[in-house]
């Protein structure tokens, strides 16, 4: 049953940072190429689809990985599925204080009532995330070794 959660909780992870990667480095440069308003409207949307979702993705990671922890105590590799808890600890933290709050906002723009500085939020928003996504690559990362 252990092995079942070691590999699910991998996989949980593993998935959640490839989406996470795939936003920082691939859907941000194609909505930011687009024309007009397209891109902030995209943003906007973005931001609303993955905001409603990704925070039960987050806690349900988490969790796995303290459960992981706590059933696998003794095992070999229990360190490093403490630190890659800390480290989704970190993530969620992250997410609550930095980007949850520019999020909140940017998914309620359009052009018509988006503020003046809405392309320095984002940019601090992207900034953020980029420190979150490397983050999850590390939980990941050890996530893995562990299973070895």
């Amino acid at each position: 049953m252990l092995n079942a959660l070691e590999v699910v909780t991998t996989v949980v992870v593993g998935v959640m940072v490839g989406v996470e990667f795939s936003v920082a480095f691939v859907i941000n440069r194609i909505l930011n190429a687009l024309p007009g308003d397209a891109g902030q409207l995209g943003h906007a949307h973005g931001g609303r689809m993955l905001g409603a979702v990704m925070p039960f993705w987050y806690i349900g990671s988490l969790v796995l990985a303290v459960i992981w922890a706590i059933a696998g105590w003794h095992d070999h590799g229990t360190g490093l599925v403490v630190t890659a808890a800390g480290l989704l600890i970190l993530s969620v933290i992250m997410s609550i204080l930095l980007l949850v709050p520019i999020n909140n906002r940017n998914k309620t723009w359009t052009p018509e009532n988006r503020p003046a500085d809405w392309k320095e939020q984002l940019n601090r928003w992207n900034r953020w995330h980029y420190v979150r996504v490397a983050v999850l690559i590390a939980a990941f990362t050890l996530l893995a070794a562990a299973l070895t």
